[in-house]
């Protein structure tokens, strides 16, 4: 059975990457929406899109048509980005469903003003939440603090306004024992943290994060992935006197001396990977140490402790940090289980079969599970599904 494609993927990632930090940056300019828009006009060309532009839906067409007059409203010149979208987006509409569902609610939301004697789009409603910021920050005195959006925290040498955490920059501890605090995402969350050497690091649903409150000058400045994903952008070494930068994750150490890089270690998985976006990394397991280079991913497996070194798709690793879900070739087990951990549910399939049906799609994160899977659904693969308050059975 061949995958099924339920994105297009002619367009220029890297532009396209940078246009969708853009928007949610709230930076995108009308005509870098403009730009966006013509990605589509490749659709014309792609024959592989003739079953799903059979299948075409009325849905797609009454979302494309409240973005097109959200243009039009901006752009009062009739431009050819206009009659573009009108001569190809509406005849592949359903081929590009997914893709468009990155921007849907975005674009609707931002730039479209509902008129008068209009019925506005309603989402499909749903008892599971979609995940936010959240997180529980675990101090050096054993106390827990709920950090989540509308909760401000501070300290002596932190601060929090509930969706990111920032310690203060230039501290530096003796060489006594250090100081640690942790920070844990449960299910459905996500945060952003600032350490005190001024690295970012930005943490993924079900992750767990050891650090120290303060870096001791000139040593080895050292954390600890204990279980989950997160993506580093490391503050260099030439900031701080050489000091070098470690990451362990279990049986793995991942030395850098300024970069950026994405690690994954789910506790209910048997591998690590390490994604390197730029710079270099060095992963240490056992005696060995391996050297990766940027778009390069090194994956461990823990249980043979056998490791191997690929080239990776930067994009989809590391589209979680950008509000979005990227799967390139994976199967429908693998997807069910990233959201389980954004929307904190149990997800059970009727057919083992269907667990191995793959998929290439682009999905925004902020969005009801309810429609994401009803795209699934779309693809024929899948019959029905249900939810029932935390659990989704997929039926074939």
């Amino acid at each position: 059975m061949k995958n099924r494609k339920i994105v297009n993927t002619s367009f220029n990632k890297q532009d396209f990457d940078q246009l969708i930090d853009k928007y949610l940056d709230r930076q995108i300019s009308l005509q870098e929406l403009k730009l966006l828009a013509s990605y589509y006009e490749s659709f014309q060309q792609d024959s592989m899109w003739e079953d799903e532009i059979a299948a075409n839906s009325d849905m797609q067409g009454r979302m494309l048509s409240n973005i097109l007059e959200s243009i039009q409203d901006q752009d009062k010149s009739g431009s050819r980005v206009i009659q573009l979208l009108k001569s190809s987006v509406f005849r592949y509409a359903a081929a590009a469903s997914v893709l468009l569902f990155v921007f849907f609610n975005a674009f609707y939301s931002d730039f479209n003003t509902p008129k008068a004697g209009k019925k506005e789009s309603v989402a499909v409603s749903s008892a599971i939440k979609i995940g936010s910021d959240k997180a529980v920050l675990t101090t050096e005195d054993g106390r827990e603090i709920v950090l989540e959006k509308g909760k401000a925290y501070a300290s002596e040498n932190l601060k929090s306004n509930g969706e990111e955490l920032v310690y203060n920059r230039g501290a530096e501890q003796s060489n006594a024992a250090a100081v640690y605090n942790y920070l844990t995402i449960p299910r459905g969350g996500e945060f952003y943290v600032v350490l005190a050497d001024g690295t970012e690091v930005w943490l993924n649903s079900d992750s767990k994060l050891k650090y120290p409150v303060a870096f001791t000058e000139g040593a080895v400045r050292k954390v600890e992935l204990v279980y989950g994903e997160a993506y580093f952008k490391v503050s260099p070494s030439s900031a701080h006197k050489g000091a070098k930068f470690r990451v362990l994750t279990g049986v793995q150490e991942v030395e850098v001396i300024g970069t950026q890089f994405n690690i994954k270690a789910y506790r209910d998985e048997d591998f690590i990977s390490t994604t390197l976006v730029e710079g270099k990394v060095a992963v240490g397991i056992d005696n060995t140490r391996q050297l990766l280079k940027p778009s390069e991913q090194l994956y461990l497996d823990r249980l043979k402790m056998t490791t191997k070194i690929v080239r990776a798709d930067v994009y989809s690793e590391t589209a979680w940090k950008k509000g979005l879900f990227a799967f390139e070739n994976k199967n429908l087990k693998e997807i069910m289980k990233v959201l389980s951990r954004w929307y904190d549910v149990d997800v059970e399939f009727e057919d083992k079969r269907l667990e191995k049906i793959e998929f290439n799609g682009v999905l925004n994160k902020n969005q009801n599970i309810d429609e994401i899977l009803t795209l699934i659904k779309k693809t024929k693969f899948i019959n029905a599904y249900e939810i029932k308050k935390d659990r989704v059975l997929i039926k074939n």
